[in-house]
């Protein structure tokens, strides 16, 4: 099976990083990356997760994006006479990288929905219901970024998806504490895989300290259970969608990330200045 679409989440408020989000959006925040030349550029971390997918194969990108996030789409369009600034001003090595990027963009379909008011993870995925139609689809959140060789966990979600002829297929890893994430309770069928039993939202006493980390594969029967899941204190949980599945007798597999993979996360302030450690840790080992 080959998956062709993307949604890339990027509608939240970012308020646990203000002031700095009141007019830059959260996920484009600045994380460390080694470029061709072996430089260690800065780049925004939406950018990283596009091209991480594009360089999975996908072509077909939607991104959902929230009110005054307009420098995401600007960030997005190809912009000619920057590179011909940047190589009069002899800055070549930053003009290739750049045009790698808009290469990427240039052979990518993109589209971009809008969600008008922050009203949770599942409310966002819910408005790429149309760009995704009847396929199946990857869907990454857009303040998250894993680090794996080879972008090896696609691979693993996917295999997991088609062995187990599942409706969803999601990246999990096990934290110190789970209150704060969408916690799984399953039984392990294989080394690193989970047939999801439960899956509870920021429970006040986690079963588990198995959580979802932001990546999932979904067949388009998401989109049902998003829209009869009830908003929770004015939010759509997806967490509460995917249980409603299991529910349901559907058929949900989580894989855990391996021991040499990373989640970087720029939530919060904390996870932020970590993320900023080991991304530059990651780009000065490659």
């Amino acid at each position: 099976m080959k998956i062709k679409k993307a949604v890339i989440t990027a509608a939240g408020l970012g308020t646990r990083l203000l002031p700095a989000t009141k007019e830059t959006p959260k996920e484009m925040l600045p994380l460390f990356v080694r470029s061709r030349n072996k430089q260690i550029h800065v780049k925004p971390l939406l950018q990283i997760v596009f091209e991480q997918m594009y360089n999975f194969g996908l072509r077909d990108f939607c991104f959902i994006v929230g009110r005054g996030k307009r420098s995401i789409e600007d960030h997005f369009i190809p912009d000619p006479h920057f590179i011909r600034e940047l190589n009069n001003r002899e800055k070549s090595e930053f003009a290739e990288d750049l045009e790698r990027f808009y290469s990427m963009l240039r052979e990518s379909d993109i589209t971009w929905k809008n969600q008008l008011s922050p009203k949770g993870f599942g409310d966002a995925v819910l408005h790429s219901e149309n760009f995704v139609g009847q396929e199946p689809f990857l869907m990454h959140a857009g303040d998250t970024f894993i680090i794996s060789k080879g972008n090896n966990f696609f691979n693993r979600l996917v295999d997991a998806y088609e062995k187990n002829k599942a409706e969803v297929t999601l990246l999990c890893e096990k934290v110190e504490d789970p209150h704060r994430y969408g916690v799984i309770i399953g039984k392990e069928t294989e080394k690193g895989v989970y047939r999801v039993q439960r899956m509870v939202e920021k429970p006040k006493r986690p079963l588990s300290n198995l959580v979802s980390v932001a990546v999932y594969l979904f067949d388009p029967v998401i989109f049902k259970a998003l829209r009869e899941t009830p908003y929770r204190s004015g939010e759509k949980e997806l967490t509460d969608a995917i249980q409603k599945l299991i529910e349901k007798g559907k058929k949900v597999y989580a894989v855990e990330l391996k021991p040499d993979e990373e989640r970087l996360d720029i939530g919060k302030t904390d996870t932020y200045k970590s993320a900023l450690d080991r991304s530059y840790s990651w780009a000065a080992r490659q």
